[in-house]
């Protein structure tokens, strides 16, 4: 995530700023660019403090769940992130209409990424057949209702927002990591095997020589899976014990961590991170200086992103809490991010 400024006082604003705290204009943003822009809270309306281009925010930001713009004649109520929207849970909960906030963060940072990314996302509720959604559901009395992907419709169960929940599963299912961002960059992960993978031939045989052959029945899978356990060498090969169950698996958990590597070093980049620690070999230096996103050589990313995980890691044990990245990157796992990196280059040629 880039570093966003006040466009009346220059002070430096979050992703999710709805003001600026040192001279409390308001701030919005703008998705086509990437920008967040400011406005006179004295106003009428929303002039841009650099443009002078008037703006209203997505209809979401009445629930404070959302500080994007839509242009000011835009047919659409809602922006670009929350028109993926289909289903939001009883907001008359307050306990949901919290998880909500929760789950509207994750995925408008999803949303910047696939954006900048530069891939199509369009809305299935005008797409149907190639398009995308998301469902923040409550499972109350149906326990066959999932966190999945299905056909282009992304199911997060609300419980996944819950904090204390979520890190109870994560012990129980022995998950070194569990986010809400992780959950949804798994799924969509799901969603861009389709368009991505199944439509290209070529993608697709190369696909199956590394990840394996997606063929094999996935139900009978996870039910191995899930009495067998994973491999004893599962570590070798695969980015987590669930990335065994499955090639499609394997598919989506590689895909989350291409996504986190991604954003870890775009944020690093531009606060201007260095590693240099002091009395260590060369391999622990790196030098932040390169949005990844723009970056074709996959190798360099990833021996970037090594020892920034490692510093930042350690910061965090100093902190008493757990790893930024807990995870061990090896040859056969960085072979495919490197074919997901290559793909999403060719797909933006």
């Amino acid at each position: 995530m880039k570093i966003f400024q006040c466009g009346h006082c220059a002070q430096s604003l979050f992703f999710e700023s709805y003001t600026c705290e040192n001279c409390g204009h308001l701030s919005g943003f703008r998705d086509e660019d990437r920008k967040m822009l400011t406005f006179d809270p004295g106003g009428a309306t929303l002039i841009s403090d650099r443009e002078q281009i008037e703006y209203r925010y997505c209809k979401n930001k009445e629930y404070n769940v959302c500080n994007w713009l839509v242009e000011k004649d835009s047919p659409e109520e809602f922006c670009q992130a929350c028109q993926l929207n289909r289903t939001i849970p009883n907001l008359s909960d307050e306990e949901n209409f919290e998880k909500w906030q929760n789950l509207e963060i994750a995925k408008h940072r999803l949303i910047y990424q696939l954006q900048k990314i530069g891939l199509d996302l369009p809305s299935k509720m005008s797409n149907n057949k190639e398009g995308l959604c998301f469902d923040f559901v409550v499972q109350k009395n149906n326990p066959k209702l999932m966190t999945g992907h299905a056909n282009g419709v992304i199911t997060i169960l609300l419980r996944e927002a819950d904090s204390a929940l979520r890190e109870q599963m994560r012990k129980q299912f022995l998950e070194p990591y569990r986010t809400l961002i992780g959950h949804l960059r798994h799924e969509v992960g799901h969603y861009f095997w389709d368009r991505l993978i199944y439509s290209n031939k070529k993608a697709l045989k190369e696909y199956r020589s590394i990840f394996g052959n997606e063929r094999a029945n996935y139900g009978d899978s996870l039910q191995s899976y899930y009495k067998k356990g994973a491999p004893a060498d599962w570590q070798k090969s695969f980015i987590s014990k669930y990335a065994t169950s499955h090639p499609w698996e394997d598919w989506a958990e590689t895909w989350a961590h291409y996504l986190h590597i991604m954003d870890m070093l775009e944020t690093a980049y531009f606060f201007g991170l260095n590693v240099k620690p002091i009395d260590t070999t060369n391999t622990m230096k790196a030098n932040v200086s390169f949005d990844p996103y723009t970056e074709i050589d996959f190798d360099v990313i990833i021996e970037t992103c090594i020892p920034l995980s490692f510093a930042v890691n350690s910061i965090n044990r100093a902190m008493g809490v757990p790893d930024v990245y807990p995870f061990i990157v090896t040859k056969e796992m960085i072979k495919k991010m490197k074919f997901i990196h290559q793909l999403l280059l060719t797909k933006r040629a």
